[in-house]
Protein backbone atom coordinates (compact mmCIF):
# COMPACT_ATOMS: atom_id res chain seq x y z
CA UNK A 1 0.00 0.00 0.00
CA UNK A 2 1.34 3.45 -0.94
CA UNK A 3 2.64 5.71 1.84
CA UNK A 4 2.76 9.53 1.98
CA UNK A 5 5.59 11.77 3.20
CA UNK A 6 4.67 13.17 6.63
CA UNK A 7 3.88 16.86 7.06
CA UNK A 8 6.07 18.99 9.36
CA UNK A 9 3.44 18.73 12.12
CA UNK A 10 3.74 14.94 12.04
CA UNK A 11 7.55 14.89 12.08
CA UNK A 12 8.00 14.27 15.83
CA UNK A 13 5.52 11.38 15.76
CA UNK A 14 7.25 9.93 12.70
CA UNK A 15 10.65 10.03 14.44
CA UNK A 16 9.18 8.22 17.45
CA UNK A 17 7.70 5.55 15.19
CA UNK A 18 11.00 5.11 13.31
CA UNK A 19 12.93 4.74 16.55
CA UNK A 20 10.58 1.99 17.72
CA UNK A 21 11.43 -0.17 14.67
CA UNK A 22 14.09 -2.85 15.51
CA UNK A 23 15.79 -2.37 12.12
CA UNK A 24 17.62 0.45 10.40
CA UNK A 25 15.29 2.93 8.66
CA UNK A 26 16.04 5.79 6.24
CA UNK A 27 13.71 8.28 4.58
CA UNK A 28 15.21 9.75 1.39
CA UNK A 29 14.07 12.51 -0.97
CA UNK A 30 14.05 12.16 -4.76
CA UNK A 31 17.72 13.23 -4.89
CA UNK A 32 18.52 10.37 -2.48
CA UNK A 33 19.42 12.74 0.33
CA UNK A 34 18.63 11.66 3.88
CA UNK A 35 15.58 13.33 5.40
CA UNK A 36 15.44 11.13 8.53
CA UNK A 37 17.28 8.21 10.07
CA UNK A 38 16.28 6.17 13.12
CA UNK A 39 18.37 5.41 16.21
CA UNK A 40 18.90 1.75 15.27
CA UNK A 41 20.67 2.83 12.07
CA UNK A 42 22.75 5.32 14.06
CA UNK A 43 24.12 2.43 16.12
CA UNK A 44 24.55 0.25 13.04
CA UNK A 45 26.47 2.78 10.93
CA UNK A 46 28.15 4.90 13.60
CA UNK A 47 26.70 8.13 12.11
CA UNK A 48 24.29 10.33 14.06
CA UNK A 49 20.99 11.38 12.49
CA UNK A 50 21.86 15.06 12.90
CA UNK A 51 25.05 14.55 10.87
CA UNK A 52 23.25 12.43 8.28
CA UNK A 53 20.34 14.78 7.44
CA UNK A 54 20.82 16.37 4.04
CA UNK A 55 23.72 14.03 3.16
CA UNK A 56 23.50 11.69 0.17
CA UNK A 57 22.58 8.16 1.26
CA UNK A 58 25.53 6.45 -0.40
CA UNK A 59 27.92 8.40 1.84
CA UNK A 60 26.26 7.09 5.02
CA UNK A 61 25.44 3.57 3.83
CA UNK A 62 28.51 2.86 1.64
CA UNK A 63 26.92 -0.31 0.35
CA UNK A 64 27.90 -2.82 -2.30
CA UNK A 65 24.37 -3.07 -3.72
CA UNK A 66 24.21 0.30 -5.39
CA UNK A 67 26.30 2.13 -7.97
CA UNK A 68 25.80 5.92 -7.62
CA UNK A 69 22.22 5.32 -6.49
CA UNK A 70 21.23 3.56 -9.72
CA UNK A 71 19.05 0.92 -8.04
CA UNK A 72 17.42 3.47 -5.76
CA UNK A 73 16.61 5.64 -8.80
CA UNK A 74 15.10 2.58 -10.50
CA UNK A 75 12.71 2.21 -7.56
CA UNK A 76 11.69 5.87 -7.92
CA UNK A 77 11.07 5.44 -11.65
CA UNK A 78 9.34 2.05 -11.60
CA UNK A 79 7.51 2.63 -8.30
CA UNK A 80 8.27 -1.02 -7.46
CA UNK A 81 9.85 -2.28 -4.25
CA UNK A 82 13.39 -3.64 -4.14
CA UNK A 83 14.47 -6.45 -1.81
CA UNK A 84 18.13 -7.48 -1.92
CA UNK A 85 20.93 -8.70 0.37
CA UNK A 86 24.25 -6.88 0.54
CA UNK A 87 26.53 -5.25 3.08
CA UNK A 88 27.49 -1.82 4.37
CA UNK A 89 30.75 -0.37 5.66
CA UNK A 90 30.33 1.47 8.95
CA UNK A 91 32.06 4.67 10.05
CA UNK A 92 34.51 2.42 11.90
CA UNK A 93 35.31 0.48 8.69
CA UNK A 94 33.44 -2.65 9.76
CA UNK A 95 31.57 -4.65 7.13
CA UNK A 96 28.06 -5.69 8.20
CA UNK A 97 25.81 -7.94 6.07
CA UNK A 98 22.31 -6.48 5.75
CA UNK A 99 19.11 -7.07 3.85
CA UNK A 100 17.73 -3.99 2.06
CA UNK A 101 14.03 -3.35 1.46
CA UNK A 102 13.47 -0.16 -0.55
CA UNK A 103 9.94 1.16 -1.10
CA UNK A 104 8.71 4.32 -2.92
CA UNK A 105 6.95 7.02 -0.90
CA UNK A 106 4.05 8.55 -2.83
CA UNK A 107 2.60 12.05 -2.55
CA UNK A 108 -1.12 12.85 -2.77
CA UNK A 109 -1.00 12.94 -6.57
CA UNK A 110 0.47 9.45 -6.80
CA UNK A 111 3.99 10.55 -7.77
CA UNK A 112 7.07 9.10 -6.07
CA UNK A 113 8.31 11.77 -3.68
CA UNK A 114 10.99 9.81 -1.88
CA UNK A 115 12.08 6.43 -0.62
CA UNK A 116 11.65 4.41 2.56
CA UNK A 117 14.68 2.14 3.16
CA UNK A 118 14.73 -0.70 5.70
CA UNK A 119 18.03 -2.38 6.62
CA UNK A 120 17.96 -5.67 8.53
CA UNK A 121 21.22 -6.75 10.17
CA UNK A 122 21.68 -10.40 9.07
CA UNK A 123 25.15 -10.94 10.54
CA UNK A 124 23.80 -13.41 13.13
CA UNK A 125 22.16 -15.49 10.40
CA UNK A 126 25.30 -15.47 8.28
CA UNK A 127 27.37 -16.46 11.29
CA UNK A 128 25.11 -19.46 11.88
CA UNK A 129 25.20 -20.41 8.19
CA UNK A 130 29.01 -20.26 8.30
CA UNK A 131 29.07 -22.47 11.38
CA UNK A 132 26.69 -24.82 9.64
CA UNK A 133 28.88 -25.06 6.56
CA UNK A 134 31.95 -25.73 8.73
CA UNK A 135 30.14 -28.12 11.03
CA UNK A 136 29.83 -31.71 9.85
CA UNK A 137 27.16 -32.45 12.43
CA UNK A 138 24.90 -29.83 10.85
CA UNK A 139 25.90 -30.23 7.21
CA UNK A 140 24.96 -33.93 7.29
CA UNK A 141 21.38 -33.06 8.25
CA UNK A 142 19.76 -32.81 4.84
CA UNK A 143 16.33 -31.45 4.02
CA UNK A 144 14.54 -28.69 2.16
CA UNK A 145 10.96 -29.24 3.30
CA UNK A 146 9.31 -26.51 5.41
CA UNK A 147 8.98 -28.81 8.43
CA UNK A 148 12.67 -29.72 8.58
CA UNK A 149 13.65 -26.11 7.88
CA UNK A 150 11.71 -25.13 11.01
CA UNK A 151 13.93 -27.44 13.05
CA UNK A 152 17.05 -25.94 11.40
CA UNK A 153 15.83 -22.50 12.49
CA UNK A 154 15.54 -23.76 16.08
CA UNK A 155 19.18 -24.86 16.32
CA UNK A 156 20.72 -21.38 16.91
CA UNK A 157 17.90 -20.52 19.32
CA UNK A 158 18.47 -23.63 21.43
CA UNK A 159 22.25 -23.23 21.18
CA UNK A 160 22.07 -19.73 22.64
CA UNK A 161 21.05 -20.95 26.10
CA UNK A 162 22.16 -23.53 28.67
CA UNK A 163 18.62 -24.72 29.47
CA UNK A 164 17.82 -28.44 29.17
CA UNK A 165 16.46 -29.60 25.82
CA UNK A 166 14.14 -32.53 25.12
CA UNK A 167 14.25 -33.80 21.54
CA UNK A 168 11.33 -36.00 20.52
CA UNK A 169 10.56 -37.85 17.35
CA UNK A 170 10.18 -41.29 15.87
CA UNK A 171 13.08 -43.69 15.67
CA UNK A 172 15.49 -42.85 12.86
CA UNK A 173 14.63 -39.15 12.57
CA UNK A 174 18.15 -38.00 13.53
CA UNK A 175 17.76 -36.90 17.14
CA UNK A 176 21.44 -37.53 17.89
CA UNK A 177 22.56 -35.43 14.92
CA UNK A 178 20.41 -32.49 15.97
CA UNK A 179 21.68 -32.77 19.56
CA UNK A 180 25.27 -32.62 18.32
CA UNK A 181 24.43 -29.70 16.03
CA UNK A 182 23.02 -27.76 19.00
CA UNK A 183 26.18 -28.48 20.98
CA UNK A 184 28.56 -27.50 18.18
CA UNK A 185 26.68 -24.26 17.56
CA UNK A 186 26.76 -23.34 21.25
CA UNK A 187 29.41 -21.67 23.40
CA UNK A 188 30.26 -25.15 24.76
CA UNK A 189 31.40 -26.37 21.34
CA UNK A 190 35.08 -26.48 22.34
CA UNK A 191 34.28 -28.90 25.14
CA UNK A 192 33.15 -32.56 25.03
CA UNK A 193 29.92 -33.86 23.58
CA UNK A 194 29.20 -37.15 25.34
CA UNK A 195 26.43 -39.45 24.08
CA UNK A 196 24.86 -42.03 26.41
CA UNK A 197 22.21 -44.60 25.47
CA UNK A 198 20.13 -45.01 28.61
CA UNK A 199 18.66 -48.31 27.43
CA UNK A 200 21.89 -50.03 26.38
CA UNK A 201 23.25 -51.09 29.78
CA UNK A 202 21.89 -52.78 32.94
CA UNK A 203 21.03 -50.37 35.76
CA UNK A 204 24.12 -51.12 37.89
CA UNK A 205 26.53 -50.63 35.00
CA UNK A 206 24.70 -47.55 33.72
CA UNK A 207 24.98 -45.78 37.10
CA UNK A 208 28.71 -46.42 37.16
CA UNK A 209 29.08 -45.27 33.53
CA UNK A 210 27.18 -42.05 34.17
CA UNK A 211 28.36 -41.03 37.62
CA UNK A 212 31.59 -43.00 38.06
CA UNK A 213 32.55 -44.99 41.13
CA UNK A 214 35.03 -45.02 43.97
CA UNK A 215 37.64 -47.72 44.36
CA UNK A 216 36.19 -50.67 46.25
CA UNK A 217 32.57 -49.65 45.58
CA UNK A 218 31.87 -53.15 44.26
CA UNK A 219 33.72 -56.27 43.19
CA UNK A 220 36.08 -55.38 40.37
CA UNK A 221 36.21 -51.65 41.21
CA UNK A 222 39.99 -51.63 41.63
CA UNK A 223 40.38 -47.90 41.02
CA UNK A 224 38.35 -44.71 40.87
CA UNK A 225 36.35 -44.14 37.69
CA UNK A 226 35.35 -40.58 36.73
CA UNK A 227 32.10 -41.37 34.85
CA UNK A 228 30.65 -39.70 31.76
CA UNK A 229 29.18 -36.71 33.60
CA UNK A 230 32.64 -35.67 34.77
CA UNK A 231 34.11 -36.39 31.34
CA UNK A 232 31.55 -33.99 29.84
CA UNK A 233 32.70 -31.14 32.12
CA UNK A 234 31.95 -27.72 30.54
CA UNK A 235 30.38 -29.50 27.56
CA UNK A 236 27.14 -31.31 26.77
CA UNK A 237 25.90 -34.75 27.78
CA UNK A 238 23.30 -36.24 25.45
CA UNK A 239 21.01 -38.81 27.06
CA UNK A 240 19.33 -40.71 24.26
CA UNK A 241 16.41 -43.07 24.99
CA UNK A 242 15.80 -41.18 28.24
CA UNK A 243 12.48 -43.02 28.60
CA UNK A 244 14.43 -46.21 29.35
CA UNK A 245 16.30 -44.68 32.31
CA UNK A 246 15.52 -46.70 35.51
CA UNK A 247 13.53 -44.86 38.19
CA UNK A 248 16.38 -44.98 40.72
CA UNK A 249 18.69 -43.21 38.28
CA UNK A 250 15.96 -40.73 37.40
CA UNK A 251 16.16 -39.49 41.00
CA UNK A 252 19.92 -39.06 40.74
CA UNK A 253 19.64 -37.28 37.39
CA UNK A 254 17.09 -34.89 38.86
CA UNK A 255 19.59 -34.05 41.60
CA UNK A 256 22.24 -33.28 38.97
CA UNK A 257 19.84 -30.98 37.12
CA UNK A 258 18.90 -29.15 40.32
CA UNK A 259 22.20 -28.98 42.19
CA UNK A 260 24.88 -29.61 39.52
CA UNK A 261 26.48 -32.16 41.83
CA UNK A 262 26.25 -35.87 42.70
CA UNK A 263 27.87 -38.72 44.62
CA UNK A 264 29.81 -41.31 42.58
CA UNK A 265 28.85 -44.92 43.28
CA UNK A 266 30.39 -45.79 46.65
CA UNK A 267 31.76 -42.27 47.04
CA UNK A 268 31.48 -40.05 50.10
CA UNK A 269 32.43 -36.75 48.47
CA UNK A 270 30.14 -34.88 46.10
CA UNK A 271 31.36 -34.05 42.61
CA UNK A 272 30.38 -30.71 41.08
CA UNK A 273 29.83 -30.47 37.33
CA UNK A 274 29.16 -27.72 34.84
CA UNK A 275 27.36 -29.40 31.95
CA UNK A 276 24.37 -28.97 29.70
CA UNK A 277 21.90 -31.85 29.37
CA UNK A 278 20.10 -32.69 26.14
CA UNK A 279 17.76 -35.66 26.29
CA UNK A 280 15.95 -37.52 23.51
CA UNK A 281 13.23 -40.13 23.25
CA UNK A 282 10.88 -41.77 20.79
CA UNK A 283 8.67 -42.93 23.68
CA UNK A 284 5.60 -41.01 24.95
CA UNK A 285 6.99 -39.58 28.20
CA UNK A 286 3.64 -38.13 29.31
CA UNK A 287 2.12 -41.59 29.07
CA UNK A 288 5.06 -43.05 31.01
CA UNK A 289 4.49 -40.42 33.71
CA UNK A 290 0.83 -41.50 34.01
CA UNK A 291 1.93 -45.13 34.28
CA UNK A 292 4.41 -44.27 37.02
CA UNK A 293 7.39 -45.32 34.89
CA UNK A 294 8.86 -41.83 34.55
CA UNK A 295 9.09 -39.13 37.20
CA UNK A 296 6.87 -36.14 36.54
CA UNK A 297 9.31 -33.68 38.13
CA UNK A 298 12.16 -34.98 35.94
CA UNK A 299 9.97 -34.71 32.84
CA UNK A 300 9.38 -31.00 33.49
CA UNK A 301 13.06 -30.37 34.27
CA UNK A 302 14.11 -31.95 30.97
CA UNK A 303 11.29 -30.41 28.95
CA UNK A 304 12.39 -26.80 29.45
CA UNK A 305 13.03 -26.43 25.71
CA UNK A 306 11.53 -28.77 23.15
CA UNK A 307 12.44 -29.82 19.61
CA UNK A 308 10.18 -32.26 17.78
CA UNK A 309 11.60 -33.88 14.64
CA UNK A 310 9.05 -34.61 11.90
CA UNK A 311 8.83 -38.13 10.46
CA UNK A 312 10.14 -38.53 6.93
CA UNK A 313 6.63 -39.09 5.52
CA UNK A 314 5.76 -35.49 6.53
CA UNK A 315 8.88 -33.97 4.93
CA UNK A 316 7.56 -33.25 1.46
CA UNK A 317 10.20 -33.64 -1.25
CA UNK A 318 13.01 -34.73 1.10
CA UNK A 319 12.82 -38.43 0.23
CA UNK A 320 14.15 -37.86 -3.28
CA UNK A 321 16.88 -35.55 -1.98
CA UNK A 322 18.02 -38.18 0.52
CA UNK A 323 17.85 -41.01 -2.01
CA UNK A 324 20.26 -39.21 -4.32
CA UNK A 325 22.54 -38.19 -1.45
CA UNK A 326 22.94 -41.70 -0.02
CA UNK A 327 23.26 -43.24 -3.49
CA UNK A 328 26.21 -40.94 -4.26
CA UNK A 329 27.73 -41.49 -0.83
CA UNK A 330 27.68 -45.31 -0.90
CA UNK A 331 28.51 -45.70 -4.58
CA UNK A 332 31.51 -43.44 -4.02
CA UNK A 333 32.75 -45.30 -0.95
CA UNK A 334 32.36 -48.65 -2.74
CA UNK A 335 33.84 -47.26 -5.97
CA UNK A 336 30.78 -48.33 -7.96
CA UNK A 337 29.80 -46.44 -11.16
CA UNK A 338 26.13 -46.12 -10.17
CA UNK A 339 24.53 -43.04 -11.71
CA UNK A 340 20.99 -43.13 -10.37
CA UNK A 341 17.76 -45.11 -10.09
CA UNK A 342 15.47 -46.75 -12.61
CA UNK A 343 12.03 -45.24 -13.05
CA UNK A 344 10.37 -48.20 -11.33
CA UNK A 345 12.72 -48.17 -8.34
CA UNK A 346 12.06 -44.44 -7.88
CA UNK A 347 8.31 -45.12 -7.86
CA UNK A 348 8.76 -47.78 -5.18
CA UNK A 349 11.12 -45.74 -3.02
CA UNK A 350 9.13 -42.51 -3.13
CA UNK A 351 5.79 -44.20 -2.43
CA UNK A 352 7.08 -46.12 0.61
CA UNK A 353 6.29 -44.55 4.00
CA UNK A 354 9.56 -45.24 5.90
CA UNK A 355 8.44 -46.13 9.44
CA UNK A 356 12.17 -46.23 10.29
CA UNK A 357 12.59 -42.75 8.79
CA UNK A 358 15.98 -41.50 7.56
CA UNK A 359 17.87 -44.36 9.19
CA UNK A 360 15.72 -46.88 7.32
CA UNK A 361 16.08 -45.01 4.02
CA UNK A 362 19.83 -44.84 4.48
CA UNK A 363 20.13 -48.56 5.07
CA UNK A 364 17.83 -49.42 2.18
CA UNK A 365 20.12 -47.48 -0.18
CA UNK A 366 23.26 -48.96 1.36
CA UNK A 367 21.80 -52.42 0.80
CA UNK A 368 20.79 -51.56 -2.79
CA UNK A 369 24.17 -50.09 -3.72
CA UNK A 370 25.93 -53.19 -2.36
CA UNK A 371 23.65 -55.51 -4.36
CA UNK A 372 23.42 -53.46 -7.57
CA UNK A 373 25.54 -54.64 -10.50
CA UNK A 374 24.28 -52.10 -13.05
CA UNK A 375 24.68 -48.38 -13.68
CA UNK A 376 21.24 -47.67 -12.22
CA UNK A 377 19.62 -49.19 -9.15
CA UNK A 378 16.87 -51.50 -10.37
CA UNK A 379 13.93 -52.80 -8.37
CA UNK A 380 15.68 -56.19 -8.16
CA UNK A 381 18.36 -54.57 -5.97
CA UNK A 382 15.88 -53.29 -3.40
CA UNK A 383 15.07 -55.18 -0.17
CA UNK A 384 12.33 -57.73 -0.72
CA UNK A 385 10.09 -56.43 2.06
CA UNK A 386 9.39 -53.26 0.03
CA UNK A 387 7.25 -55.40 -2.29
CA UNK A 388 5.29 -57.02 0.55
CA UNK A 389 1.49 -56.50 0.51
CA UNK A 390 1.74 -55.54 4.18
CA UNK A 391 4.14 -52.65 3.59
CA UNK A 392 1.34 -50.10 3.68
CA UNK A 393 0.38 -51.30 7.16
CA UNK A 394 3.75 -50.22 8.56
CA UNK A 395 2.72 -46.59 8.56
CA UNK A 396 1.98 -45.00 11.92
CA UNK A 397 -1.68 -44.07 12.60
CA UNK A 398 -2.88 -40.63 11.60
CA UNK A 399 -2.33 -37.93 14.18
CA UNK A 400 -6.01 -37.38 14.89
CA UNK A 401 -6.40 -41.03 15.90
CA UNK A 402 -4.18 -40.94 18.98
CA UNK A 403 -2.19 -38.59 21.24
CA UNK A 404 0.77 -37.05 19.44
CA UNK A 405 3.42 -38.56 21.73
CA UNK A 406 2.17 -42.13 21.11
CA UNK A 407 2.59 -41.83 17.35
CA UNK A 408 6.36 -42.21 17.55
CA UNK A 409 6.14 -45.31 19.72
CA UNK A 410 3.71 -47.01 17.31
CA UNK A 411 5.88 -46.30 14.27
CA UNK A 412 8.98 -47.43 16.11
CA UNK A 413 7.55 -50.73 17.25
CA UNK A 414 6.41 -51.52 13.72
CA UNK A 415 9.99 -51.62 12.51
CA UNK A 416 10.97 -54.57 14.63
CA UNK A 417 8.19 -56.98 13.71
CA UNK A 418 7.96 -59.43 10.82
CA UNK A 419 8.71 -57.68 7.55
CA UNK A 420 9.63 -54.04 7.37
CA UNK A 421 12.84 -52.56 8.67
CA UNK A 422 13.42 -55.46 11.03
CA UNK A 423 13.90 -57.81 8.09
CA UNK A 424 16.43 -55.48 6.45
CA UNK A 425 18.38 -55.16 9.70
CA UNK A 426 18.33 -58.93 10.12
CA UNK A 427 19.68 -59.41 6.57
CA UNK A 428 22.44 -56.87 7.22
CA UNK A 429 23.50 -58.68 10.40
CA UNK A 430 23.57 -62.04 8.64
CA UNK A 431 25.63 -60.61 5.77
CA UNK A 432 28.12 -59.04 8.18
CA UNK A 433 28.44 -62.24 10.19
CA UNK A 434 29.03 -64.25 7.01
CA UNK A 435 31.72 -61.84 5.81
CA UNK A 436 33.57 -62.06 9.13
CA UNK A 437 33.14 -65.79 9.66
CA UNK A 438 31.03 -65.18 12.75
CA UNK A 439 33.45 -62.72 14.38
CA UNK A 440 31.15 -60.38 16.31
CA UNK A 441 33.70 -57.62 16.88
CA UNK A 442 34.48 -57.36 13.15
CA UNK A 443 30.79 -57.63 12.24
CA UNK A 444 29.95 -54.78 14.64
CA UNK A 445 32.63 -52.60 13.00
CA UNK A 446 31.22 -53.31 9.52
CA UNK A 447 27.73 -52.36 10.73
CA UNK A 448 29.00 -49.26 12.56
CA UNK A 449 27.70 -50.50 15.92
CA UNK A 450 29.19 -51.26 19.28
CA UNK A 451 29.52 -54.89 20.38
CA UNK A 452 26.72 -54.42 22.94
CA UNK A 453 24.35 -53.15 20.26
CA UNK A 454 25.12 -56.10 17.99
CA UNK A 455 24.67 -58.54 20.90
CA UNK A 456 21.28 -57.00 21.73
CA UNK A 457 20.09 -57.20 18.11
CA UNK A 458 21.31 -60.80 17.74
CA UNK A 459 19.11 -61.70 20.68
CA UNK A 460 16.19 -59.65 19.37
CA UNK A 461 16.21 -61.49 16.03
CA UNK A 462 17.08 -64.83 17.68
CA UNK A 463 20.35 -65.06 15.76
CA UNK A 464 22.66 -65.66 18.73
Amino acid sequence: MASTIPSPLEKIAVIEILNSVPHGVLILDTELRILEMNSFLEVLTGFSSSDARGVYADYILRSNIDNNGRKFHEVLESVECLSVAGDIITQHHKKIPVHFTVSPLMDDSGIAAGLLVFLEDISALESFDKKRRNNNAVVDILGLSPKIQETFDLIPVLAHTDASVLITGETGTGKDMFAEAIHKTSKRSRHPFIKVNCGALPEALLESELFGHARGAFTGAVKDKPGLFRMAQNGTIFLTEIGDLPLTLQVKLLSVLDDKEFFPVGGVKKVKVNIRIIAATHRPLRELVKLGEFREDLFYRLNVLRMHLPPLREREGDVRLLLDHFMRKFSGSLNKPIKGFSKRSIEILTSYRYPGNVRELRNIIEYAVNICQEKKIQEESLPKYLFSPQRGQEVAPRKEQMPSETIAETASSSTTGNGGWGEVEKEMILDAMKKTGGNRSKAARILGWGRTTLWRKLNRYELS
